[in-house]
């Protein structure tokens, strides 16, 4: 048996634990975020959970590798003290980590779909996030626990955003709407429907006086906003109200009253009017739209490799412009002798207020950027690209022609494009990986490339016998033969008039057989012929046979005895030749599709079929009788081989999984979860130790085989937990009894863990209560006894040191994250919260935990108000909640007011010491200076 164990991992991330087999590393370059230096706004990257971090351009070196969780990273965001990271995931949950210790303790769960937009709010308290499922979540990053759910867009969020000054959130989707919430109220109180397609970015600039948007057209367009004063006491005095005569304080008041009839419900925060547009060079969507930390800068690029940059102009420099242009105005009208002042016709336009600056071509496709504006005035721009690179480039904005200067490159020795083939050495070292511009050869134990050569679109690949040669098949047809160790291009043949599918050494290693799109099978020799270029001899290929078929070859595979020769054609069949005489033998059918891949097993007995019906079928060889089909995958079945010297085989498709199958049992032993993409193919070491996997994630996966038995009992375990915790987070949220679905609800959703958490608080009151009735029955056996009988001590009281049943279940209490709080205690059934309350106020009375008990309790009372407040045997319970918690609530907060004081008054004392400090240093100086000028002084008299 196989198991799994991570033995190191790349820079790209892990997959988490996979039981049986075991991903060793990952070769190639997938996508890398730069964090700390580079804020990605919208990333749509496809490595997986760690992300690594890079020191630029001093070094190109990793500094941190964050580990996370299986699914793909969809968003990141640093906090504004750049001390933490938030990290959102394809399964909907986010994780905050440190980047101090690379630890990850905080997680929220709340959405149902991957994450779009994380966003923190300027003091670095709340974070917001977006998602597919189009909720938007405030969640609390210091109390660890989510806030409120906003719900109102129709289709996926893209982009949410904190004001500085106002307690308010903007937001943007698909559904080509910006939406303006009211924190304080949770509510939706404007919606901005100027856009015709999907709302891609946003950006706040000039002091947060005006809105960006970038949407799928080439237009950015330009809101005006205009923050509304709050309304004056009715109750304030006339006096008060207006510094002026009296008749215009009464002017005022009346257009004041006759402004706010009008004035509609939407605007009485703020009003959002459209300034105007700025054009894009580009004409395809708004990928990512943002600005710099100051936000003087505001950058945005589409789906190709141009950064469009613009500079904002502040207020100053409007005056100087607008001065600058009312002096040309007025000369020019001196000059044509006119009286009228030009004061009216003189205005900015957008376009000068918002200048483009310059144009950043990028050496491919950008993913995300970040900006950084210096002191100096110089602006460094960090592009993460599609083809797994990171470029960073420096410009001076403010130069009447700007520079664009490339300061540095990070990039990683894999492919640029998908691996469509891979295969291994005979001596297991050396692993060969092909995609549409390169072979690469990489040392399977050190992981590195040692050969790079190009070639064109490649779609097979073998070693020739001796692992010194490779040969690969290209899109076009043609046959490559390479030499290792010049890297050299020995020769090329035009073997297919279309796309050469499959190739396949014949098992006397003499030849090879090969079939394309031209419905043709060609049988090569290996031949020595004599070099063109020198005395000696080389390898070269002959081409000694053609089968000809009916219908396009899309895999061919021999046997392990060169008998028999299987081919599978475009007509969902497979056909069994015999080798030497090319006569037909058997034509296996029952796929639905066609067969895309094919193996068959050590001994010649059994083959099996892979084919985009997502089905495996097994086959007998010697009858062509199926033995069974496998629903072996969601989506295609891309690859699949035989383990040598067994029947088992591993199999990978489209569903991003690779599984591994008994053909003699017919069942599924293992699946191994790594890539985020479609799985194009994979090879298995000859010693059955290793596989090597490619995906459209752009990465390659090497996995190991352990020598931990595998149990199969566990692994259907471990599959059954894996269903039902999918089918928790696909059920109907619990709603709060009395509550209405409105456009806020609870931050936080169902899981297996809020699940498991309400059980443990259920069976902790459980034992609370057995307890407690054994106390009683313990005192009154010791009351009919007249002396003290031993108490016998629960097992589970006595491991956490013989604490009473009451404080065991406010360890439980404690134990429950702050984030899974609320959901634990929605899902658990009422008749346990009588008990709760009783706890609640015996701890409250001591002061243990006040913070989190009131929390719970005022949860409890929103869930369960009607129960609880019918219910006459509470009142007392309650009452005495109400006195214990004011009062201890009242205390905590003086603590902290006391607590909060003291750190002002230390503060102040520090900032005391050194300006005395400072003072002090600067009064030395100057008294040095002051001695060295009169020592110079003296000197100069001494000489004259």
């Amino acid at each position: 048996m196989w198991q799994c164990q991570l033995v190191s991992m790349s820079s790209s991330g892990t997959p988490g634990k996979a039981r049986s087999w075991d991903r060793h590393s990952e070769i190639g370059p997938p996508a890398v975020d730069l964090v700390g230096l580079v804020k990605s706004h919208q990333i749509n990257s496809r490595s997986l959970s760690c992300r690594p971090l890079y020191c630029i351009p001093d070094e190109n070196s990793k500094v941190l590798i964050l580990q996370g969780l299986k699914q793909e990273v969809t968003s990141l965001c640093p906090s504004p003290d750049g001390l933490h990271l938030a990290v959102g995931y394809e399964d909907g949950s986010i994780r905050v980590f440190s980047l101090l210790s690379g630890e990850g303790n905080v997680t929220f769960n709340g959405h149902k779909s991957s994450v779009t937009t994380l966003q923190y709010d300027h003091l670095g308290g709340r974070l917001v996030s977006g998602s597919k499922d189009t909720d938007v979540i405030v969640w609390d990053v210091i109390n660890e626990s989510g806030l409120y759910r906003l719900r109102g867009h129709k289709d996926a969020v893209t982009q949410a955003l904190f004001l500085r000054e106002k307690n308010l959130l903007v937001t943007s989707g698909k559904d080509a709407l910006v939406k303006w919430w009211d924190l304080d109220t949770q509510h939706c109180f404007k919606t901005l429907v100027g856009h015709r397609t999907e709302v891609w970015g946003l950006a706040f600039v000039s002091q947060e006086k005006r809105l960006i948007t970038g949407a799928a057209d080439s237009e950015l367009r330009v809101w005006n906003i205009t923050y509304i004063q709050e309304a004056t006491d009715p109750n304030e005095p006339e006096s008060k109200k207006s510094k002026g005569p009296p008749a215009q304080a009464e002017k005022t008041s009346e257009v004041d009253e006759t402004s706010a009839q009008d004035e509609m419900l939407e605007e009485r925060l703020l009003r959002c009017n459209k300034a105007g547009s700025i054009m894009r060079a580009g004409r395809d969507r708004v990928v990512t739209l943002a600005t710099d930390r100051t936000g003087r800068i505001l950058a945005c690029h589409g789906t190709d490799s141009v950064l469009e940059v613009f500079c904002v102009l502040t207020e100053e420099e409007i005056c100087k412009k607008m001065e600058k242009k009312m002096r040309k105005a007025k000369k020019k009208a001196k000059l044509k002798s006119e009286e009228e002042e030009p004061e009216g016709s003189v205005e900015m336009s957008l376009q000068e207020e918002i200048q483009r600056v310059t144009s950043i071509k990028a050496s491919a496709k950008i993913k995300s950027f970040d900006l950084i504006l210096c002191p100096k005035g110089e602006l460094k721009a960090t592009l993460l690209l599609q083809n797994n690179s990171i470029e960073s480039y420096i410009l001076k904005p403010s130069a009447q022609v700007p520079q664009v200067v490339r300061a540095s490159k990070i990039t990683i020795g894999g492919h640029r494009s998908d691996v469509r083939t891979l295969a291994f050495s005979s001596d297991n070292i050396a692993v060969l990986s092909a995609a549409a511009e390169s072979v690469k050869i990489w040392n399977r134990s050190t992981l590195q490339c040692i050969r790079t050569m190009a070639c064109e679109y490649a779609l097979c690949s073998l070693f020739v016998p001796g692992d010194r040669q490779v040969i690969i098949g290209t899109k076009t047809g043609k046959l490559q033969l390479y030499d290792l160790a010049s890297g050299s291009l020995l020769e090329t043949l035009a073997a297919h008039d279309g796309a050469l599918w499959s190739i396949s050494l014949s098992p006397d290693q003499r030849g090879f057989v090969t079939g394309g799109a031209d419905k043709c099978v060609k049988f090569w020799d290996f031949e020595l012929v004599k070099d063109e270029n020198g005395t000696q001899k080389r390898l070269s290929m002959k081409q000694i046979r053609i089968l000809q078929l009916d219908e396009d070859v899309l895999c061919v595979r021999y046997s392990p005895n060169q008998k028999l020769l299987a081919v599978s054609l475009l007509d969902c069949t497979v056909k069994i030749f015999y080798t030497d005489t090319l006569k037909f033998f058997l034509s296996l059918y029952g796929h639905k599709l066609p067969v895309l891949c094919m193996d068959i097993s050590y001994d010649g007995a059994l083959i099996a079929t892979g084919s985009a019906d997502r089905n495996v079928k097994i086959w007998g060889l010697d009858f062509g009788d199926c033995h069974r089909s496998l629903f072996a995958h969601d989506d295609s079945v891309m690859t699949l081989q035989f383990v040598h010297k067994s029947h088992l085989f591993f199999t990978a498709g489209k569903d991003h999984k690779i599984k591994q199958w008994d053909a003699d049992k017919f069942e599924h032993i293992q699946t191994l979860e790594g890539h985020h993409q479609e799985v194009w193919c994979l090879a298995l070491s000859p010693n059955g130790d290793y596989i090597v996997s490619s995906s459209h994630d752009k990465s390659l996966r090497l996995w190991e085989r352990t020598r931990e038995p595998l149990i199969l009992e566990e692994e259907r375990e471990m599959q059954r937990e894996a269903e039902y915790e999918e089918s928790v987070a696909k059920e109907e949220q619990p709603v709060v009894a009395g509550e209405t679905q409105g456009e806020t609800g609870l931050a936080g959703k169902k899981t297996i863990e809020t699940v498991k958490a309400a059980e443990r608080i259920m069976e902790a009151i459980e034992l609370y209560r057995e307890e407690t009735a054994k106390l009683k029955e313990h005192q009154a056996i010791c009351k009919a006894a007249g002396k003290e009988v031993p108490l016998p001590v629960n097992p589970i009281l006595q491991a956490y040191g013989n604490i009473s049943p009451s404080a065991y279940v406010l360890e439980v209490f404690k134990k429950v994250k702050s984030s899974e709080l609320e959901e634990s205690l929605l899902v658990l059934p009422f008749s346990y919260v009588p008990d709760l309350l009783v706890l609640f106020n015996e701890h409250i009375q001591r002061g243990l935990e006040v913070e989190l008990l009131c929390r719970a309790l005022l949860f409890l009372l929103r869930i369960h108000f009607g129960r609880i407040t019918s219910n006459q045997l509470l009142v007392t319970v309650i009452e005495n909640l109400k006195k214990t918690t004011i009062s201890k609530v009242s205390e905590v907060r003086n603590v902290l007011g006391f607590t909060m004081a003291g750190l002002q008054f230390l503060k102040r004392e520090i900032e005391a010491k050194d300006e005395v400090t400072f003072f002090a240093d600067a009064t030395d100086r100057f008294e040095e200076k002051r001695r060295k000028r009169k020592k110079k002084e003296k000197l100069v008299l001494a000489m004259v």
